[in-house]
C-alpha cells in the first residue's frame, strides 16, 4: 500500500524552470505516519554542467545563505559537519580544492557524490579512490541507500533505523537528479528512517542514492518560492514553518 501510495501520489507540482520541477506532497498514512515531501527533480540532459558544491572549509552558514552567495536556483543541505570547529566532517572537494579531510572515518560515511560538467554520479566509497578521483567537486557522505537499482544494506543501528528529518539525493534510471527532503519532529510530519527513506527514493526511480546530513539540518532551497526561499519545515525551532534553518558546511546547488 505505501508503495501504491507513492507511485500514485498526485503531487503539488511546480515548474522552477524548463527541466526543473519541485514536487510537494503530504501524505495522512505513509508507513503509518504522518509524512511531508518535497524533492526538485533536474533533468540531468539539459542542466548536468550547472551542478555543483559549495562549502566553507570552518564557517558554517545556512543552506539560504550559501545558496545567495553563489546565485543558486535550487540547492539542498550536504555532508555532516563537525559541530565543534566547523567545516565538512568528511572529505569535501570543491572546484578541485580540497576543502575538508575526513577528520574520523565513520560507518556512516560510505557513499561518494562526484560532479563534474559530464554529470554527477554516486559510488559506494569502497569502489573508488575519491581522494584521488580527477573529477573536481568530491562529497563524502552517506550512507549509501540505492545501488544499481538496489537498497543498499544497512547496519542496524539507532541512526538509520529511528526516524528523523532526512536530506537525500539520488540519479535515477531516466537521467534525472532528485534533491529530497522529509520533514520530521512534527506532529505533522514524523519523518523517516533510512530504509523507509531508501524505499520512496526506490519507488521514484533511483538508481543510485546517498544520505545526506539530516535532522535539523534538513533543507530544501527554491529561489523565489517562500519569503525565505525555503520550501520544506526545518525543524531547529520546533515549529511547522521554514524559520527553524541550521546553520551547516556545506550545499549541492543549481546555479541560476
Amino acid at each position: 500500500m505505501d508503495s501504491i501510495a507513492v507511485v500514485q501520489k498526485e503531487w503539488t507540482v511546480t515548474p522552477v524552470k524548463k527541466g526543473i520541477t519541485w514536487k510537494q506532497g503530504h501524505f495522512d498514512n505513509l508507513f503509518n505516519s504522518q509524512q511531508e515531501i518535497n524533492f526538485i527533480e533536474i533533468d540531468l540532459r539539459k542542466h548536468r554542467k550547472r551542478i555543483f558544491l559549495a562549502a566553507d572549509s570552518v564557517q558554517l552558514r545556512t543552506t539560504p545563505e550559501f545558496a545567495s552567495e553563489k546565485d543558486a536556483l535550487v540547492a539542498i543541505n550536504g555532508g555532516f559537519f563537525d559541530m565543534e570547529n566547523g567545516g565538512a566532517w568528511d572529505y569535501i572537494k570543491v572546484a578541485g580544492k580540497v576543502i575538508n579531510r575526513t577528520k574520523k572515518p565513520t560507518d556512516r560515511a560510505n557513499a561518494v557524490l562526484l560532479v563534474d560538467r559530464k554529470g554527477v554520479s554516486i559510488h559506494p566509497a569502497s569502489s573508488l579512490d575519491y581522494e584521488h578521483h580527477e573529477v573536481p567537486n568530491v562529497l563524502l557522505s552517506g550512507p549509501l541507500l540505492i545501488h544499481q537499482q538496489n537498497e543498499a544494506e544497512l547496519t542496524p543501528n539507532a541512526f538509520n533505523d529511528n526516524r528523523h528529518p532526512r536530506s537525500a539525493i539520488a540519479v535515477t534510471s531516466d537521467g534525472k537528479l532528485l534533491l529530497m527532503v522529509v520533514d520530521g519532529r512534527n506532529r505533522l510530519a514524523e519523518g523517516m528512517n533510512l530504509h523507509e527513506l531508501a524505499r520512496i527514493l526506490r519507488w521514484l526511480g533511483a538508481r543510485e542514492a546517498m544520505n545526506l546530513d539530516g535532522g535539523g539540518s534538513s533543507t530544501l532551497y527554491v529561489k523565489g518560492s517562500t519569503d525565505n526561499n525555503v520550501v520544506n519545515y526545518p525543524s531547529d525551532n520546533k515549529r511547522f514553518d521554514h524559520e527553524g534553518l541550521r546553520e551547516v558546511a556545506n550545499i549541492i546547488y543549481l546555479k541560476d
